[in-house]
């Protein structure tokens, strides 16, 4: 049976099998290369099946939350930077209103394939609407 020790962490035991967002194995990114300028800026950003890895061990070592977290994460790698900011902006206290905030849970969900997320952004529109957060309705 394999233990926590047998697959964390990741980077010791599994860099030949995970990949960056390039693609480009784990294993194959070094300081050597960076310092090279063999690397580009997607060498250097985690994959999505990385962070689920993560998750899948946090979840194994009774973490949850940590568990749902990487989770989302993993979700997020598939949004734009650009939109991503647009996105943490509209998250902040009294920048959005609810219908506004339900739209940007429907767009994680239907634009990214962010489900997890989006209902997370669900769940945060509603405590933000409970609680006065949300911009007044125009």
């Amino acid at each position: 049976m394999r233990t926590m020790d047998d697959i964390y962490p990741l980077m010791e035991h599994a860099a030949d099998t995970l990949c960056a967002a390039s693609g480009r194995p784990a294993a194959a990114i070094t300081l050597e290369r960076l310092a090279a300028g063999e690397l580009t800026d997607a060498d250097l950003r985690i994959a999505a099946d990385a962070l689920r890895a993560q998750a899948a061990i946090a979840l194994a070592a009774g973490y949850p939350q940590l568990a749902a977290n990487l989770r989302r994460a993993a979700e997020l790698t598939a949004v734009p930077n650009a939109e991503l900011l647009r996105m943490y902006e509209t998250l902040r206290p009294g920048r959005a209103t609810h219908a506004e905030m339900l739209a940007l849970a429907a767009r994680l969900e239907e634009t990214y394939g962010a489900i997890e997320t989006g209902a997370f952004v669900r769940e945060a529109a509603a405590v933000y609407l409970s609680r006065g957060l949300t911009a007044p309705t125009p």
